[in-house]
């Protein structure tokens, strides 16, 4: 970011007035105004522009017969040339820039579908360097192949080249990415006694999908199983048998004495499990390992708000799982921060607010 203000007048760039045919590849040290009588006035030219051969009839016609351009020296650059190596420097795998750099501004842009990925640590290291910025979305958004995730640019016209190589450095190796988000063929265990004899219908099955369909991930099946803990072990090594790449249990997640969901995980081959999170709605969320017989598995124990609730730590944390992530401890506690669903007056706005985008 910006430094001394003293220090950057200081090292900033000379000016000098050339003749028109002289000033090609020179940079413009002030906004060139053209003026369309009766229809327009604003600049043609913007300050920093680079004057190029095929600009010089333009401001002929304009009445312009000299410049006032800008002697960069040695140790600085153009705007233009730092906002291009700072933007390559930032991308990581699944970034790329949005186009030339355009007053020393380049916006990043997704290069493919997928989960958004800040190292927010290095983030905030450049942009404690002088004279450079780059701002992002919240991490852990899904996002879009072309949909804008950053942007950066050098903040003085002549930046240092010494702050420029020190960004650069930090950012170095990309510290921006989207992970690809797998398209797993998932198993749906639905618990409880009043499902499994037809007392109600299922209506959670149908979320669950909705949600898997939306981040390009299926339902391989789903198993109904009564409060019972054997039974809903059975199920889940069942959809394990059958090729299942993860596992979305539904309800029993509490403490009453017939919400037997969690120890039926355990039962399966549950490892690493993580039992409850600070979020709400989700307090009482599960998210672990199981062992198949085709390898670990991820579990995601799912409570009951999630079937009357738009928006809760199911959709925070699916998306994370389906690219790779295999959340701990540390995790879910860091979820506390932005983790309270303010259920918002006229329809819900996620991804597009902060619920669940602390950690």
């Amino acid at each position: 970011m910006s430094g001394d203000c003293g220090q950057q007048c200081a090292n900033g760039p000379s000016g000098r007035i050339v003749p028109l045919e002289q000033a090609v590849g020179l940079i413009l040290a002030h906004d060139v105004t053209e003026i369309v009588p009766g229809k327009a006035k604003g600049p043609a030219f913007r300050k920093g522009h680079v004057v190029r051969a095929e600009d010089l009839e333009r401001l002929a016609a304009m009445g312009k017969r000299n410049l006032y351009v800008l002697d960069i020296g040695p140790e600085q650059m153009h705007e233009d040339e730092a906002a291009g190596l700072l933007a390559q420097a930032l991308a990581g795998p699944g970034v790329c820039l949005g186009g030339p750099p355009r007053e020393g501004k380049i916006t990043l842009l997704a290069d493919r579908d997928g989960l958004f990925m800040v190292d927010v640590e290095r983030l905030t290291s450049f942009n404690l360097v002088d004279e450079v910025m780059c701002a992002t979305i919240h991490r852990h958004t899904p996002v879009k192949k072309g949909q804008p995730v950053a942007g950066t640019r050098a903040i003085p016209l002549t930046p240092l080249r010494q702050n420029i190589a020190r960004a650069v450095e930090v950012a170095q190796g990309g510290l921006i990415e989207v992970a690809p988000i797998k398209p797993a063929r998932t198993g749906i265990v639905v618990t409880g006694n009043e499902v499994a004899s037809g007392l109600i219908q299922d209506g959670f099955a149908p979320v669950v999908r909705k949600k898997l369909a939306e981040l390009g991930a299926s339902a391989l099946g789903v198993k109904i199983a009564p409060d019972d803990r054997a039974a809903v072990a059975g199920a889940i090594r069942s959809l394990l048998a059958d090729g299942a790449e993860l596992i979305i249990t539904t309800a029993g997640m509490s403490v009453d004495p017939d919400d037997v969901t969690r120890h039926a995980i355990v039962d399966a081959g549950g490892l690493d499990l993580v039992y409850g999170a600070p979020i709400l709605p989700g307090a009482m969320f599960l998210v672990g390992k199981l062992a198949g017989p085709h390898g670990l598995v991820p579990v995601l124990g799912v409570p009951a708000c999630a079937l009357y609730h738009p928006t809760t730590i199911l959709d925070v944390i699916l998306p994370r799982v389906l690219a790779g992530q295999s959340p701990d401890r540390a995790d879910m506690a860091a979820l506390a921060h932005g983790g309270f669903c303010r259920d918002c007056p006229g329809g819900c706005r996620f991804p597009f607010c902060g619920f669940g985008r602390g950690a």
